[in-house]
Formats: C-alpha cells, structure tokens, sequence
C-alpha cells in the first residue's frame, strides 16, 4: 500500500476506461495519456489496463507502506526517493516508509505512477476507476493500496 502524502495540483486513479458502454451514455473516460498508462503497466508486468496515479503538473509526494516496485511514465519529471534523484520510464524499488516526490514535468501535462500488481483505490464499477485527489484536501485520496490482481 502506498499513502499519498501531497496530491499536487490534480491526482487521479485512471485505468483505460470504459470502452463499449457509449450506448448505454457510459463515456470511455480513462487516462489522458493511453500510451503512458500502457507503458508503466508493461515495465511492471502489469496488464494494459490496470489502474495507475495519473499526476496533472506532478507534485506527487507518496510514502509506501510495504516494499513496491513502481514507474514513472508519461510527461518526464524530475523525481526523488528519500531525497536521491531517481529515473523517469524504468522499474524503480520503493522499500517500506520511502518517500517518493514527484517535481513538475520538464514538458508534457500528465505524469503516470504505476505500481506492480495495479492500484485498487475502492471497488471498481462499470468496470473501471477513476478517484478525484484535489489538491487542497490530501485526505481526501490518502490510502492507495497495491493490488495484488492487477486491477
């Protein structure tokens, strides 16, 4: 599980949304950015589709409750871990009460943190998640658990 301890300016908890339900007035939705979601997934062994933190202009700070392994994807950021720079689009270890602080992106909008075996935020319905995390109350997105089903 991993606690986000700073939102930043926007966080979601986006998958790859809804295809299929439009005739039912359901909207796709999902991540902004497909191709990042997918990628984060991929470097993790995670299936396409399992959900992720999508980071409007970054500012992500989370603290990892249990030992993870997590990637950064989509618009590049600079980012730390206890303070030590880390890499964008590559399997980082995140160990049991690290900090992982997100900067804001050198350019692009989105930032995705995908985690191994997905995000699980609350029960998924009409098959797919997405959370609000507004930036001016933390509380509101504060436990983020690891999902040991991919999502």
């Amino acid at each position: 599980m991993i606690t986000v301890r700073n939102p930043g300016a926007l966080t979601l908890v986006e998958d790859l949304g809804r295809p299929g339900l439009a005739a039912q007035g359901v909207p796709r939705s999902g991540a902004a950015d497909r191709r990042a979601l997918i990628a984060g997934n991929r470097l993790l062994d995670n299936p396409d589709g399992a959900p992720a933190l999508e980071m409007t202009m970054g500012g992500l700070e989370v603290r990892a409750e249990d030992d993870l392994l997590v990637a950064l994807t989509g618009a590049e950021t600079p980012a730390w871990i206890d303070g030590e720079a880390v890499g964008h689009g590559e399997v980082l270890a995140l160990r049991r009460g690290a900090t992982l602080r997100v900067g804001v992106p050198r350019w692009g909008l989105r930032t995705y943190l995908a985690v191994r075996g997905g995000i699980a935020d609350r029960p998924s319905s009409a098959r797919a998640r997405s959370t609000c995390c507004p930036g001016s109350d933390p509380s509101r997105c504060a436990k983020v658990t690891a999902s040991p089903s991919g999502g």
